[in-house]
């Protein structure tokens, strides 16, 4: 198992790069995205992998964060959904996003990847929501996995309600007041919060 390979970044292709580690290329798979936030030919580069071996051959699938590893790895445990889609999803959203958009339900963020469709998307929640809160890439992620997300009454959960009816989507109101609601704060004060946060982005 390769865990990652750190080097000199040799040759930079469309979805791929080669990593020059004391003399030997390692040919790693790798999305736009993180092309685009590699350092430049010749630098110096650590990237984490995921090592898969099948029928077709064995390949290094590549990512600049071992959080984004543990997701592709959750990712590609759905039916369905291989290499290809599960870094299609994490190069367009960022972690975060995409844990907030399994555990929040949210099939419409999902969906804004490339190659994922609304049923693909409902798999994705369906089959990943419970794992995530169970691999630990929830508490990772920065946000706490006891708010309210399944209908009890809570300020945060009633602020997120309004949000929604603002016409907000559900990952980005959820993101939104999880990160402004404390324990002393009520509906309304939160949602004050959140409408400023959304309002910067």
């Amino acid at each position: 198992m390769i865990a990652y390979v750190k080097g000199e970044l040799a040759f930079v292709y469309e979805r791929s790069v080669v990593v020059d580690v004391n003399g030997v290329g390692y040919l790693v798979n790798v999305s736009p995205a993180t092309i685009s936030r590699l350092p430049s030919r010749g630098d110096g580069v650590q990237i984490f992998t995921y090592f898969q071996s099948g029928e077709n051959g064995q390949f290094l699938h590549g990512f600049l964060t071992q959080e984004e590893v543990r997701l592709f790895t959750l990712l590609i445990s759905v039916s369905g959904i291989g290499p290809k889609v599960a870094s299609a999803i994490l190069g367009a959203m960022t972690p975060q996003q995409i844990i907030l958009a399994i555990v929040a339900e949210d099939a419409v963020a999902l969906s804004k990847a490339p190659g994922v469709g609304k049923k693909t998307a409902q798999r994705v929640m369906l089959e990943l929501k419970d794992k995530i809160k169970t691999s630990g890439a929830f508490e990772e992620s920065g946000f706490e996995p006891t708010v309210a997300f399944k209908g009890t009454a809570s300020p945060k959960q009633d602020a997120t309600d309004a949000l929604l009816a603002l016409g907000y989507g559900r990952a980005e109101a959820v993101q939104a007041v999880l990160e402004v609601a404390i324990d002393e704060i009520n509906t309304e004060g939160i949602i004050k919060l959140a409408l400023k946060k959304l309002a910067r982005v």
